[in-house]
């Protein structure tokens, strides 16, 4: 009878463990493909809303009084389509939406060769909701669209506004699905065992607790002795196991967030184009870094650079640098390299170059941040927070990179110094000390 008891317990337990765990790995596997598709999606908007904003106006008014493939039409075209190019997109075209329930072709930004596909007038595949919300004056997006035409992928669309504020046309950009997928995978990809060994971790804990913690008390306290000790000995260290697990995990989310969500507003275009090249190089580049979220800023600034031509290079100890916080230490070394980017642009290509150290010893990290670019004249304003030595862009808040590193290393007690020469370089070395223990 007490075999068949223990059978019949062990049974359940590994039912209901393998239970949980599918579900668990399921439900992480389906929130995150859709955390992808929305946040490619919300990228994909804002250089909607980005591109309507930055047609011509008189220009697009002057087509529509012809609706022909005039002079007008390939000037609107052409700047659809370098648009095309930059992000990455299948399609970026303009729509009219006189009724609320089909849109129609206009301009099309598609590639070289398709142009014979795209006419004006034709009725698009935005589903009828999605052209409800557009023909009153808002913007939308679909969920993955099937068109035997063009394939599949997903759409979305921001209004093109005239001088008096009236909706003339939508901007529309199409993501291929296939563009997704490859996002989606690369993601789930990198994160998936992780995620299912937290899972599992967690599952086995609550199950030792909940399922065999009796079994234990129970059946065998007398045939174990010492043995219980070792076994709360062992629980304990799981807990601490998972602690450190969904650390680590939080670090790896919020750098992956990061990665879907950078750039500035310039630059997202490019970067949602870029990011499954990127996540790819994330990979593969073997930069020895024990610190995940270090590991991932600086592929990311790297790939950063790339973009702009510039010749960067990294010097990084064998330390996890787990004495200051992740959120702190993306914060300094961003600000500083960002900094670094925009001195570095206005130069000619050749020169452009920034060196990046992170060392440790026994009392210090040092962070040291190399760029060449023009001399820091008012060195004693920099810190101040609202002033910049950059020129002023509109609907751009200046002079925040440095104050913002100021603060996080004045909470660490630490020191930062920035030296500019007339030899066009500058450096930005940070030291933060080290509390002992």
């Amino acid at each position: 009878m007490k075999n068949h008891k223990i059978k019949f317990i062990l049974i359940l337990s590994t039912f209901l463990l393998f239970s949980f765990t599918s579900l668990n790995i399921f439900a992480s596997y389906v929130k995150m493909k859709k955390t992808v598709e929305e946040s490619i999606a919300n990228q994909s908007l804002e250089a909607a809303i980005a591109i309507a904003s930055t047609i011509d106006i008189d220009t697009y008014q002057k087509f529509l009084n012809t609706k022909v493939k005039d002079e007008n039409y390939w000037e609107i075209s052409d700047h659809l389509n370098d648009a095309r190019e930059k992000m990455g997109a299948l399609f970026v075209y303009t729509l009219e939406i006189d009724n609320a329930k089909v849109s129609k072709a206009m301009v099309a930004g598609v590639p070289e060769g398709l142009n014979d596909l795209y006419n004006i007038g034709d009725v698009c595949t935005v589903p009828e909701a999605q052209v409800k919300r557009a023909y009153e004056g808002n913007t939308y997006v679909t969920d993955v669209i099937e068109d035997p035409k063009f394939g599949s992928y997903l759409s979305v669309g921001a209004p093109i506004k005239d001088e008096t504020g009236k909706v003339i046309g939508f901007v529309g950009i199409d993501i291929g699905a296939d563009t997704l997928s490859e996002i989606k995978g690369k993601v789930i990809e990198s994160n998936f065992l992780l995620f299912v060994f937290n899972g599992v971790v967690i599952l086995v804990v609550i199950g030792s607790f909940f399922f065999l913690q009796r079994w234990y008390q129970k059946e065998v306290a007398k045939e174990v002795g010492v043995t219980e000790d070792i076994y709360q000995a062992e629980i304990k260290t799981l807990i601490t196991s998972v602690s450190s697990l969904r650390h680590d995990y939080t670090n790896h989310i919020q750098v992956l967030h990061g990665l879907l969500q950078l750039g500035e507003s310039g630059q997202a275009q490019e970067y949602l184009a870029s990011l499954s090249k990127e996540v790819h190089t994330v990979e593969s580049l073997k930069l020895s870094i024990d610190h995940p979220g270090l590991s991932i800023l600086l592929q990311t600034k790297k790939l950063a650079a790339q973009n702009y031509l510039i010749d960067m290079n990294f010097t990084i100890s064998q330390d996890t640098f787990y004495k200051i916080k992740t959120t702190d230490l993306i914060k300094i070394l961003s600000n500083l390299i960002d900094n670094a980017i925009d001195a570095t642009i206005e130069l000619p290509e050749g020169e452009r170059k920034i060196t990046i150290c992170c060392t440790a010893d026994n009392t210090h990290y040092v962070f040291k941040i190399m760029n060449t670019g023009p001399k820091i004249i008012e060195k004693d304003q920099i810190f101040k927070q609202g002033y910049s030595t950059k020129r002023a862009e509109q609907g751009k808040i200046r002079g925040q990179g440095l104050f913002i590193v100021r603060e996080v290393v004045d909470k660490y007690n630490g020191e930062i110094n920035i030296n500019s020469t007339n030899d066009l370089e500058t450096t930005a070395i940070v030291k933060i000390p080290l509390k002992r223990n």
